[in-house]
């Protein structure tokens, strides 16, 4: 029933194990697998009525789960897994340990665990960071405590949130974003129901575009910003991509 776990199951279980997966995994704007996989198993919103329909001997969910389907599990004895959204890499990993575990798929969590450790080591930056702002069009910013602030401090970027005085996930207008321009800006599609409608109307703001002469943009889809496991692995490397390209330019 979330789409970040379906990310981690598509990598570590057993594919006849997957009963359902979340609808947003089916969602081209929301994904973070390729769609063509999601594609191949049924999704279920959030309802008592499609978890029951779906007959699952586990659900693994987020935090956010309606009372209306606590309730409908424990009366009809399907265990629940709830997990916490991660906000390091190290508690992703242990996320990624405990999902293997119950799945009875522990090697294959390891193996994930081995690639997201092989990516980081990769990715590393130990030289003067770059001044930098991940930017979604709707104006949204990952601040300091977010997995995405510990990504861009790996990779070799610091994050300007927190001198702005913005929250761990915080809003950040146009206006604000010209008063305090990063060196380099980390902008992506909000993408989660957003469309193109105001939520992405200031990426093709004039006023960001003439900035672009003094702000190196750089993209940043937003599949890579809300969840961990193999994602991890996607940012980093997308990180490192941005960095290299931004050294190159100097």
């Amino acid at each position: 029933m979330n789409p970040c776990v379906d990310a981690v199951l598509m990598e570590i279980a057993d594919p006849a194990q997957i009963a359902a997966i979340s609808h947003y995994s089916q969602d081209p704007r929301a994904t973070s697998i390729p769609l063509g996989r999601a594609l191949r198993y049924p999704a279920i919103s959030g309802s008592a009525e499609d978890v029951i329909g779906a007959a699952p001997d586990l659900v693994i969910a987020g935090p956010h789960v309606s009372i209306q389907t606590i309730a409908a599990l424990r009366r009809l004895g399907i265990p629940l897994m709830q997990l916490p959204v991660p906000e390091s890499v190290a508690e992703n990993k242990a996320q990624i340990s405990e999902i293997a575990a119950r799945i009875g798929r522990a090697r294959a969590g390891a193996a994930l665990n081995a690639r997201i450790d092989a990516a980081m080591a990769a990715s590393r930056w130990s030289a003067a960071p770059i001044d930098a702002l991940i930017w979604q069009g709707s104006g949204l910013v990952p601040g300091t405590g977010t997995l995405a602030d510990e990504l861009m401090a790996h990779t070799g970027f610091h994050n300007m949130s927190g001198e702005m005085g913005l929250k761990k996930w915080d809003m950040l207008p146009l206006e604000g974003l010209l008063t305090h321009p990063p060196a380099v800006l980390l902008a992506g599609r909000a993408d989660m129901g957003a469309g193109n409608g105001d939520g992405n109307r200031m990426l093709t703001h004039p006023a960001l575009i003439k900035a672009g002469k003094r702000i190196n943009i750089a993209q940043y889809p937003s599949n890579l910003l809300h969840c961990g496991g193999p994602v991890i692995i996607r940012s980093v490397e997308r990180l490192a991509a941005v960095r290299r390209a931004w050294r190159a330019s100097r």
